[in-house]
């Protein structure tokens, strides 16, 4: 079974959350990794079974880059707030190094996180 790890900024949780709904039947056929609060809302919000880590300024965007590195993860979406200040951007942007260094699909958004479902 592949493997997809899933994070959002605050101001996009909701949407991971629609984005979850809207191709929960999909998503069903993966196991699905989340940081913290990302993790519970899509748990809740969209009755999927999701592992959940530390959250992401606490640790869990290094455990998702551990898995990348360990390649126990074949894809990430990342639902990216690019007006709001990050606090821990040096975290995030080691976990989009790490996804483009050993070349596993990365979604950034709705559009291309659509297109890494449909690949996989």
């Amino acid at each position: 079974m592949k493997k997809i790890g899933l994070v959002a900024h605050d101001d996009k949780k909701d949407d991971m959350v629609a984005f979850a709904l809207e191709h929960r039947q999909k998503l069903e056929t993966f196991e699905l990794f989340g940081t913290g609060t990302t993790g519970g809302r899509v748990a809740e919000g969209a009755g999927l079974s999701i592992s959940r880590l530390k959250s992401g300024p606490l640790g869990g965007d290094a455990q998702l880059g551990a898995m990348i590195c360990e390649g126990q993860l074949d894809a990430l979406i990342f639902f990216i707030d690019p007006l709001s200040a990050m606090p821990h951007d040096v975290d995030v942007k080691a976990l989009v190094r790490l996804a483009t260094l050993y070349d596993i699909p990365f979604a950034c958004n709705r559009s291309t996180a659509q297109a890494v479902l449909a690949a996989l």
